[in-house]
């Protein structure tokens, strides 16, 4: 048995798919074939069953799988380590982003991280906060960025910014106040969607009233909702860094939020509870900064980045 063989039944659990499994691990498919054929035989049992449609693992290759995956990643964590101690940075690294989240940060990000990190190569994917969880866990990513306040066992987060929210108006609304307080939005005319806007530690969470506002919960991005509000009337919230997507005519229909009521959203990083490349995480979390109005940035991570 070798950590080769694991690795080839990892990939193949993976694609369900000789061809693909074979295309990832960088081998011809005979010879993944023929490898995983030689780790059956060795262990007297079938991790696969295989038939002209589909290729899945028996009950008995499921827990050797998990075990191997278990073992990969062992493995893979004493590279890590062995990276870190390296002055110069470089691997790869795998982050997620959450799709409410994405549209602000992701353009920059990629051209300063590209840019001043050429020796990393970086793989960016945008995923729900469950998948990211789930990838996570799995060590198939090494970092997402998410929504804060969120928990999973064997999930570490680390807070990075908190945004604020503004309120966004139709052009023909008549509640065209110059500042709004929380109990002004609690009425029919407002729109609002659970992944982006579920304030659910505000002190008017939009969360907490389930009459409250008109329900757009499947909306794919910020952006839909605006023009729902455009074509509708009414109002939403808006973070704040949705602002200057905003066209000439839109940005004079944004209103503040009277106070600190909570009105913001969190935003953090989530790695394995396990994870030791310090430095790369590092450099993921400097390029944030560059990014991220400096009054939204949490002190602590200016100061010391991240210590793990």
């Amino acid at each position: 048995m070798t950590l080769q063989q694991l690795q080839y039944i990892i990939s193949l659990n993976r694609h369900r798919s000789f061809a693909k499994a074979a295309e990832t691990c960088g081998v011809t498919q005979p010879t993944l074939s023929k490898m995983i054929a030689k780790l059956e035989d060795e262990l007297d049992v079938r991790i696969f069953s295989r038939t002209n449609k589909y290729v899945e693992p028996t009950s008995i290759g499921r827990k050797i799988i998990a075990q191997a995956e278990k073992v990969a990643t062992e493995v893979g964590r004493i590279e890590e380590l062995v990276a870190e101690t390296k002055d110069h940075v470089s691997g790869y690294f795998r982050l997620s982003v959450g799709p409410s989240i994405a549209p602000y940060i992701l353009p920059d990000f990629i051209r300063i991280y590209e840019s001043e990190y050429t020796s990393v190569s970086l793989a960016i994917e945008e995923m729900r906060i469950e998948n990211m969880f789930e990838s996570l866990l799995s060590n198939n990513i090494d970092a997402g960025i998410a929504i804060g306040g969120k928990s999973k066992d064997g999930i570490f987060e680390i807070p990075l910014y908190q945004e604020p929210f503004w309120v966004y108006l139709a052009e023909n609304c008549r509640r065209k106040l110059p500042v709004f307080s929380p109990e002004q939005l609690s009425h029919e005319n407002m729109w609002i969607m659970k992944e982006a806007q579920c304030l659910r530690e505000s002190a008017f969470s939009f969360c907490k009233a389930k009459e409250t506002g008109r329900r757009v919960y499947e909306a794919g991005n910020i952006e839909t909702l605006v023009r729902v509000v455009d074509a509708n009337g009414g109002f939403t919230i808006i973070p704040e860094m949705h602002i200057p997507l905003l066209n000439t005519q839109q940005k004079e229909n944004v209103r503040p939020l009277a106070g600190d009521h909570g009105s913001r959203r969190k935003v953090s990083i989530y790695i394995r509870h396990d994870y030791v490349r310090e430095k790369l995480l590092n450099t993921v979390i400097a390029t944030i900064i560059k990014i991220i109005p400096s009054h939204m940035i949490e002190n602590s991570i200016v100061k010391y980045g991240v210590r793990l």
